[in-house]
């Protein structure tokens, strides 16, 4: 056990580390893992970005989020700090509201093989209108893959006030 956790405090580099840089390009490999000790249980991991940014790929003009990501683990979890750095990469990277949130999807089903997974940006308006695409993953032959489908399916069947924009 106490080879385990060593093991674990040498996989995460920037955890307690106060002399992270803070890039300004897209980074997907700042990402890093640990080991879920709950492997057997089915849990969600929910992470709310409130100041999320990106710039639009045509006018580059700032665009402004809070993004949701939420998934059930498998083996391995995100670190949160990482999982920042990550966020924080995208403050220069042009692109689409709808690709930002595919893209973080994708790269934390690539980091982490989540057995469910789903992101959701909320995007404040530009040009008097707000974007706010939701993306989602369930592991393809598993019961997450049919939670994937309900979920998607029946995701803003119910639309929440929107006070905050």
């Amino acid at each position: 056990m106490e080879k385990s956790r060593e093991s674990e405090r040498n996989s995460i580099t920037l955890l307690g580390n106060k002399n992270v840089s803070y890039g300004f390009e897209y980074t997907p490999e700042v990402l890093e893992t640990f080991q879920n000790k709950h492997p057997d249980n089915d849990y969600f991991v929910k992470f709310n970005c409130p100041e999320f940014t990106s710039l639009c790929p045509i006018t580059g003009q700032p665009d402004f989020a809070c993004i949701y990501i939420s998934y059930i683990p498998d083996k391995l979890m995100v670190e949160s700090k990482s999982l920042k750095l990550y966020l924080f990469s995208f403050r220069n990277h042009g692109d689409f509201h709808e690709d930002c949130v595919n893209i973080i999807m994708k790269d934390l089903i690539a980091l982490m093989d989540p057995k469910y997974i789903e992101v959701w940006g909320k995007f404040l308006p530009r040009g008097g209108i707000s974007i706010d695409p939701y993306c989602n993953y369930g592991k393809p032959g598993t019961k997450y893959e049919k939670l994937a489908w309900e979920r998607l399916s029946t995701h803003d069947l119910y639309p929440e006030t929107i006070r905050n924009r």
